[in-house]
């Protein structure tokens, strides 16, 4: 029946008792609850009064639900505090979303090892989709702030120059694309800064026995000592170099140039044994040179027209491989990015250093749940789905809770495209163990 009424006459009225804007978001708190995600917070050290409305592990368990359901700072969460779906998994009430800076502050405070509980339950929660042989990804990444957070300094920021920043270091798995650790820093700090150590931490984070086969970096990462860390596990590395003049140099007098790619781009490569001046020994390093094809193949008459790239590795690869591998690693700014847009770890939440921390960890933490669970209960076509996408065309759906004999039904709306999709993935997590 065709309506005839304008929207502007129509009536309305604020009656509708136990909605939820989430009613897709069930076969996320589905998959927390299968894989005991309250659980695992209860036995982490940080404990309330016990007459406490909202336990610390109750806290961490909205503020997980929030990332995921698209919270972008914590004073969104007032828009979850009265939704039905989320009180009754969180049994009954909400805290308020200016408990939430107060509690960030109290958990970094009271419980100085929750920081190092989180990175470890996070490689809990990972490890059962994580690969035979890993490949560390390092990376770091500017965190703009717009006050005088404790810790934010001027350094090195292309988006928003002279600003206060924070600089995270971050490393990811290159194949599985879970982030393997974090840590804040302040945003003058250098990108190779306790570099060495935090790789220490990432390798003694992982589980016992993992097998890490290779290692990537940019240029910020470079030098002797972080370089020789790598040599001494056996572990392969490539790293980005810096281009030098010194580096153009020593290639200056190389003639036997390998050509892999001759078509519209042409690229050939070469290996050389060079030692830089700060490093100890000389090492393996791969020039690649890369060129657009013009008339009468005027690359021979004029070397500018080349486009150079170094890298340095302990791998006995041919250039052309060490070079596509190294390339692989630009993932890791897409990781990264979904880490940013999709669980805002740029977001500052707090004027405490140690809160912030413990707020991008916690960020970061929901981020590789995220991962896996597109890995437990997702078809292969919706496992590359962004958490923007996926919350749009799965958890973003009308519904309404209705007791009847004892049962509470989610009722969704029948309009819903994605049904046949959502209930697949809700037996699967049921198949869960």
């Amino acid at each position: 029946m065709k309506s005839t009424t304008n929207t502007s006459q129509m009536k309305t009225e604020f009656t509708l008792k136990n909605a939820t804007s989430y009613a897709g978001g069930k076969v996320v708190l589905d998959f927390l609850e299968k894989i005991k995600l309250e659980g695992a917070f209860q036995q982490l050290d940080c404990t309330k009064g016990g007459n406490s409305i909202f336990p610390f592990w109750k806290i961490l368990l909205y503020l997980v639900v929030g990332w995921l359901f698209g919270c972008q700072r914590l004073f969104h969460f007032r828009t979850l505090q009265n939704d039905s779906l989320i009180k009754r998994f969180l049994g009954g009430r909400c805290p308020h979303h200016s408990l939430l800076y107060k509690e960030l502050g109290r958990l970094a405070a009271k419980s100085p090892s929750l920081k190092w509980q989180l990175r470890q339950l996070t490689h809990h929660v990972i490890a059962p989709h994580l690969p035979e042989s890993l490949i560390l990804d390092f990376d770091s990444t500017v965190e703009t702030v717009y006050g005088n957070q404790e810790g934010a300094e001027i350094g090195v920021n292309s988006n928003k120059p002279g600003r206060k920043s924070y600089h995270p270091l971050l490393v990811f798995e290159g194949q599985s694309r879970f982030c393997l650790n974090g840590v804040l820093r302040p945003g003058n700090t250098h990108s190779s800064t306790n570099a060495i150590e935090f790789a220490k931490t990432t390798l003694e984070l992982l589980p016992s026995g993992s097998n890490v086969k290779f290692a990537r970096f940019d240029k910020g990462f470079g030098g002797e000592e972080f370089y020789r860390f790598w040599e001494q596990k056996r572990i392969g590395y490539v790293g980005k170099l810096k281009w030098t003049k010194r580096l153009q140099d020593a290639i200056s007098s190389c003639n036997h140039w390998k050509r892999y790619v001759d078509e519209d781009i042409v690229i050939e490569g070469i290996t050389l044994i060079y030692q830089a001046t700060t490093w100890k020994k000389p090492r393996r390093v791969v020039i690649i040179r890369k060129a657009e094809r013009y008339d009468l193949d005027q690359l021979q008459l004029y070397d500018f027209l080349w486009e150079y790239e170094a890298i340095v590795t302990n791998l006995d690869w041919s250039p052309i491989d060490i070079w596509r591998f190294y390339n692989q690693r630009a993932c890791v700014e897409n990781s990264i990015k979904e880490a940013k847009n999709g669980f805002s770890i740029h977001a500052i939440a707090s004027s405490d250093f140690e809160a912030n921390e413990v707020d991008m960890l916690i960020k970061l933490f929901t981020y590789n749940l995220f991962q896996r669970f597109k890995k437990d209960c997702c078809d292969p076509i919706h496992q590359g789905f962004t958490i923007q996408r996926f919350r749009q065309d799965f958890l973003q759906v009308a519904g309404i809770l209705v007791s009847h004999s004892r049962t509470v039904i989610l009722k969704i709306a029948d309009c819903f495209s994605n049904r046949w999709i959502l209930e697949q993935m809700m037996v699967r997590v049921a198949q869960l163990e």
